[in-house]
């Protein structure tokens, strides 16, 4: 670079034009020469002496003004040294194509924190910024952008997580590196992982955990304090033997319960990915679960109404598991809609490529609206009271909802409090 500066000023300086500039340029110098070389003659010096100082003088301008020039272009070419050129269009031009691969948000960064490039992903998170943006104007996190500072800063990665509210909670491991590469302006990769799910699956087990160690908890705290009872104070009580052995089976079958359910959402989860061999004819496996819970449901006071096509109606699937979906909505329906005295159980779909549904209607005090989502969730309950009056163990509609997803099918819930509630298997 500098080589080319002096090689632009030695070509200003030939011909003419250069030398009337430079004339020009030093004319207070040269009149002064004149006007001293005037005085010498004056006095008596001779002419050629006289013309030798002013040529000298004139001389010394063009050379001082030579000086001046290149020192300018010299600190030209430093200022241009000093100033980091930015990264050829070619090496953006890959980089932006590595990041258009990527299915995580990713923004590049300069060292003034202005943003380069966005990949799609993050435009969707973020929206379209514009090249040269600030990224404090587009992202107001304050924990993060001062990770961003410290990482440029100090030259080294930096990690941090990073929580979105809004639209919807979504948590982020946020990272950023330095990138290596050919340009001379430092760039900076900032990548944004989405470990939401990972969180939520976290919670729930922490959540489940939690829950059976609560459910167990209290029958085996019931079942010490009796069998200590009967031991003691109660040791020749009759009448207290024949109560507390009735509370104790209770609450030993309420454990077996709650044991069975979990063995239960255990080889759902193991069994999973396995493919479905068997075709399952809906028809008679509703009629066979109505049958099976018709003394319970005459217990309660509650009559189920059966309507069911009279062709077959068949869907891939596990019998079993089947009759587990159908029994647990339908006694369900029984328990918490008996105050209806009626369910209503209605099979359609299956031919000419009608969609298959099958609807369980109670008449109920029906669910409030807020509970609808979470009543699929373990352990979740609406009215904890009544489910456990009632011998619920929470987990009946987790179950259901795994078995569905096996089977490629879907659970829809619609409710009104006061008139009762509606679940509806979709295949």
């Amino acid at each position: 670079m500098l080589a080319r500066e002096w090689v632009a000023v030695t070509d200003q300086r030939t011909g003419l034009g250069w030398l009337a500039t430079q004339l020009w340029g030093e004319r207070v110098l040269i009149a002064s020469a004149v006007f001293v070389g005037f005085m010498m003659w004056l006095a008596g010096l001779h002419l050629g002496w006289v013309s030798f100082a002013v040529l000298l003088l004139v001389v010394a301008g063009l050379l001082r003004t030579e000086r001046r020039t290149v020192a300018v272009g010299r600190k030209a070419v430093a200022v241009e040294a000093a100033a980091p050129p930015a990264p050829p269009a070619e090496d953006l031009a890959a980089v932006a194509a590595v990041l258009g691969a990527l299915d995580a948000p990713a923004l590049l960064l300069s060292a003034r924190q202005t943003v380069k490039l966005q990949n799609r992903a993050a435009e969707a998170v973020f929206g379209p910024i514009p090249e040269g943006s600030d990224l404090a104007g587009r992202i107001r996190a304050p924990g993060l952008l001062d990770m961003v500072r410290d990482a440029i800063g100090s030259g080294q990665p930096r990690e941090t997580e990073h929580a979105e509210r809004l639209p919807s909670e979504t948590v982020y491991v946020v990272r950023i590196a330095p990138l290596a590469g050919p340009a001379a302006e430092p760039l900076w990769l900032l990548t944004f992982r989405d470990v939401s799910q990972a969180r939520r699956i976290d919670r729930m087990r922490s959540d489940f955990v939690a829950n059976a160690s609560h459910e167990l908890r209290t029958p085996l705290a019931s079942l010490r304090g009796f069998i200590e009872t009967l031991q003691g104070p109660a040791r020749n009580d009759l009448k207290a033997h024949e109560r507390f052995l009735a509370i104790m089976h209770e609450q030993a079958t309420r454990m077996s319960r709650l044991v069975d359910d979990l063995l239960s959402l255990s080889r759902l989860e193991l069994r999973s990915n396995l493919a479905l061999e068997q075709t399952v004819d809906l028809v008679p496996l509703v009629a066979h679960v109505r049958d099976s819970l018709q003394p319970l449901a005459g217990d309660l006071g509650v009559e189920v109404v059966l309507d069911l096509p009279k062709h077959p109606v068949t869907v891939p699937g596990d019998r079993d598991e089947l009759v587990e979906v159908f029994e647990n909505l339908i006694e369900n329906a029984c328990k918490y809609g008996q105050e209806g005295k009626r369910v209503d159980v209605v099979l359609t779909g299956g031919a000419d490529g009608v969609p298959i549904e099958l609807s369980v209607t109670d008449y109920g005090p029906g669910i409030p609206p807020e509970h609808v989502p979470r009543i699929t969730e373990r352990f979740y309950r609406v009215n904890v009271e009544a489910s456990r009056s009632k011998k619920g163990t929470g987990l009946g509609l987790a179950i259901v909802k795994h078995i569905l997803t096996r089977h490629k099918a879907r659970l829809v819930v619609k409710s009104e409090m006061g008139k009762g509630t509606v679940f509806t298997v979709k295949f």
